[in-house]
Parts: C-alpha cells; structure tokens; sequence
C-alpha cells in the first residue's frame, strides 16, 4: 500500500499532466475561436459542475466579505484570459511558466498584504525567481513584447487571487470561491463579446472578440478541455490533501515540463532556446523553495 505521501506525488503528477492537456486542447480552439471565447467555455463547464454539487450538499459558511469574493473572481478570470491569450500566440511550455510565476509573486503580496514573514531564504527565493522571468522573456535576442507582459500579468493576477484566498478560506465555503472565479470567467467574457463590436482596438484583442459558433470536432476540445481542467482541479486538491502543501507543490512543476513535451509533439511548438530553458530552471527552483518554505 502506498503511503500518502507518495500518493499525493502521483495525484500531482497526474493534476500537472492534465493540465497540460488542458493546455494542449486550449491552444486547438484557439486556432478557430478567440480566447476570451475559449475562457467562456473553460469557465461554463466548471460553473455547471459546481453548481450540481450544491445541490448534492448546500454550502454553509458565514460570508460577509463580498466585494473580496468579487476581486478573488475578477483577478483569477483575468489571470487566466491572459493565460489563454498566451497559450494561443507562443509555445505552451512558455505560457505554462509564466503562469507558474504565481507562487513567486503570492509569496511577495503575503508578505505585503498579509504581513507574513518571509525570511532570508524566502528573499533569495524571489530573486532567483524574478532573474528567471528576466530569462524568459529572452531580453538578448527578443524584444519584450504583449505576450511577454501578459505572461507576467497572469502570474500576478493568479498571485492576488491566491493571496485573497488565504483570507477568504476564514469566510466561505471553498465551492463559493471557486465559483466566484468560474462566474465572473463566464459572466466577463459573454459582456466583454457582447461590447467588442463597439471598440475596435488592436492592442485589446485578448479583452475584446465577437463570438464564434463553434461546430464538428471544436466541441470535442471544449469537451475534453473542460473535463481535463475539472479533474486537474480534483486531483490537484486531493495531491494536497494527501502530503505536504510544500512537497506537493514542488512537485506541481512537472506541469512545465508536461506542457513542453506536448506542445512539441501535439503543437509542433519549438523546443525553447538556453536562455528560455535557463529562465524555466530558475523560476522552478524559486518556486520549489518558496513550496518548501
């Protein structure tokens, strides 16, 4: 029998695949349908999930920090459009370390917002971590560009969600702030389509798309994105329930590694450059002390 800190590992380990899988059918509607399309059907499924468990077992919890529910909802739903945008524009393994920034910048906004310690070691932790999002942008051959600042600004969306987690956890039901997240990333998109034949901004492309009916083979993917993305959720949640939140998180780093072996052999994404791949090793050690820690 398989004791539980190895059975955390291999629920990790299998989270981190599928989301990469997620990745992968994310990046195929992409190629038909805008993202903030593409955020609309990820987010509906989840919505449609939750929403059956309430009624299997209503939430109980005392609330009262709404507008923090609300800002919980906005900052994940943005976090993930420029996620989505990214995945759609540059090689997956790419994307999906940029998201991965978010325990880099969580440890810095706990440290600002929430007044936790962060010590000597955490310190180092984010250095290490910023001098690998440098890399990644690859400042020597490339110029920074869009996608690179929305890589960063979906770790840092995804790092404020996180940070506004640890104090909505003492209010509310973890189904009520999920859901937060997931209907304000299916309300937000449906208004953002329903305005974009108004404003004609090239540089907001990733805020503003008119809708695209999806058809044949598009609703598999949307099918086995929403499914791929729902089980990483469920396997992710019982990875850290099963060992320690720092154990599981190192190990959720595979998730990079998975989104790199797929987009080449699914996407036909390039294997990164050194720079790019020596970014990815630094923000995975900064992640894997700030876990630890």
């Amino acid at each position: 029998m398989l004791k539980r800190v190895e059975i955390g590992i291999w629920y990790m380990l299998f989270a981190s695949l599928l989301f990469a899988g997620m990745g992968v059918f994310a990046k195929l509607l992409s190629q038909k349908l805008p993202s903030l399309e593409v955020v609309f059907f990820r987010n509906i499924f989840g919505v449609i999930f939750v929403g059956f468990s309430l009624f299997i077992k209503p939430m109980k919890h005392k609330g009262g920090k709404p507008l923090l529910l609300l800002f919980r909802g906005l900052m994940g739903f943005l976090a993930l459009l420029f996620f989505f945008y990214d995945i759609a524009h540059i090689p997956l393994g790419e994307a999906m370390t940029y998201s991965k920034t978010s325990p880099i910048f969580t440890a810095l906004f706990a440290f600002l917002f929430l007044k936790e310690a962060l010590g000597k070691r955490g310190w180092i932790a984010l250095f290490i971590g910023f001098i690998g999002i440098i890399f990644i942008t690859d400042p020597f051959y490339t110029p920074f560009d869009k996608y690179d600042l929305l890589g960063i600004l979906s770790g840092i969306g995804a790092a404020l969600a996180y940070t506004s987690v640890k104090e909505l956890k003492k209010y509310y039901d973890t189904r009520a702030i999920v859901l937060s997240f997931m209907g304000v990333g299916t309300i937000g998109p449906i208004i953002l389509m329903a305005i974009s034949e108004y404003i004609n901004i090239k540089e907001l492309d990733f805020m503003f798309s008119q809708f695209v009916m999806p058809n044949g083979y598009m609703w598999i993917y949307i099918f086995f994105m929403g499914l791929f993305a729902t089980l990483a959720q469920i396997y992710m949640t019982k990875a850290y329930g099963a060992s320690k939140a720092g154990i599981v998180g190192t190990i959720s780093y595979s998730n990079i590694i998975f989104s790199i072996i797929l987009g080449v052999i699914f996407l036909g994404d390039s294997f990164p450059e050194f720079i790019k791949i020596l970014g990815i090793i630094l923000i995975i050690i900064s992640g894997i002390l700030v876990a630890r820690r």
